[in-house]
């Protein structure tokens, strides 16, 4: 679960960044003051995990995680490796999704790379030289699937069928993620490792003042009618205010919100959006011991979820028994649960959903 953090040089990446993880990445005036990417792991905020760790009164918390990396300014001529190009777009490829970051904030004292803040234009420059990458990619893709294909190999000729196909769609400047796949298509792309397939949001990054208005903001409004055409999902938050919280206890950060007028941190709307962008939920598991979080991904079936734990209980999995996080809460324990006969005894075929209480029985 890696998050790449991406967006033109000084749009608040960095910025950002410190907020998400506290880790002081150097931030700066000046592009490329980013070259190795710094990686950060944050919690997934889940008051699920606060609520039953007061009621187990439990030894341990431990919340679901995303790991974010902060990849370095990108510039026009990036794949044809501007600025340090080549490195940047490598370090995207090792990323699940994508968390554009758009300047949508006017500050004199904060040049802007292209001399003017549009974001539209800023996304586009970005989205260009993702999909100039891509289509590097393909074609040469292409070139090693004909020689398979010509020996005969069925799965070679669809793959070739199906890359084509994507040129075609990159050279009209549209991303992989936009294009209708058929049902089982992605699986020919295995080995073919493209940029513009990953899921994205993109983060409208506004100056303080703008903060009581933002989500009305002329320069968001349009990063949302951007959006729209990929059926990406945005979040609108001030990178700077998103710092200054992350330097406070809970208590001052709440009072800090509060003259803000906003009631959830930008950075908690940004790791719940990633969180759902890479079609994850959690399941939970909760006693004296700890009570955790477990990452999956929408549609596992018990066994699966129970393997997460360790592959013993995926192995030797005989059934899981399950609470919802909402029944368990109403009635406080899982005996009192029981006796309401909401605790049910779920075989292979259960897909586990999100908040699920789940106690795995199993034997190796």
């Amino acid at each position: 679960m890696k998050i790449g953090i991406v967006g033109l040089p000084n749009v608040g990446k960095s910025t950002l960044f410190n907020a998400i993880t506290k880790a002081g990445a150097e931030s700066a005036n000046y592009p490329f003051c980013t070259i190795e990417p710094n990686i950060g792991i944050v919690n997934v905020p889940d008051e699920r995990i606060d609520v039953l760790s007061k009621m187990y009164e439990t030894d341990k918390s431990t919340y679901a995680t995303i790991e974010f990396v902060d990849i370095a300014g990108l510039v026009k001529g990036a794949s044809n490796g501007e600025g340090l190009g080549n490195k940047f777009l490598s370090h995207i490829r090792e990323t699940d999704a994508i968390a554009h970051i758009v300047r949508c904030f006017e500050d004199e004292q904060i040049v802007h790379v292209s001399g003017k803040i549009d974001p539209v234009d800023d996304i586009e420059t970005i989205s260009l030289e993702l999909i100039l990458s891509d289509i590097e990619t393909i074609n040469k893709a292409i070139t090693r699937y004909e020689k398979i294909a010509k020996s005969g190999d069925k799965t070679a000729k669809s793959t070739l069928e199906l890359l084509n196909k994507l040129l075609k769609h990159l050279e009209s400047d549209k991303p992989v993620r936009t294009y209708k796949f058929e049902e089982d298509e992605k699986d020919l792309l295995k080995d073919v490792y493209l940029l513009t397939i990953k899921p994205i949001i993109y983060v409208a990054n506004v100056s303080e003042n703008q903060i009581p208005t933002m989500e009305e903001d002329e320069n968001v409004q349009k990063v949302k009618e951007y959006a729209k055409n990929e059926n990406a999902k945005v979040v609108t938050l001030c990178a700077k205010l998103e710092e200054d919280l992350s330097e406070l206890d809970d208590e001052d950060k709440q009072l800090l919100m509060k003259d803000y007028g906003i009631d959830t941190s930008g950075l908690d709307k940004l790791v719940k959006a990633s969180y759902s962008l890479l079609g994850l939920i959690s399941y939970l598991t909760a006693g004296k011991q700890e009570v955790r979080a477990w990452t999956i991904t929408n549609g596992t079936k018990a066994p699966g979820a129970a393997g997460k734990i360790h592959s013993d209980f995926e192995r030797g999995f005989i059934k899981a028994e399950v609470v919802s996080y909402d029944d368990l809460v109403k009635y406080g324990s899982t005996t009192a649960a029981k006796e309401k006969g909401l605790v049910r005894l779920e075989g292979k075929e259960y897909i586990v959903k999100d908040g699920d209480v789940i106690l795995f029985r199993f034997n190796v």
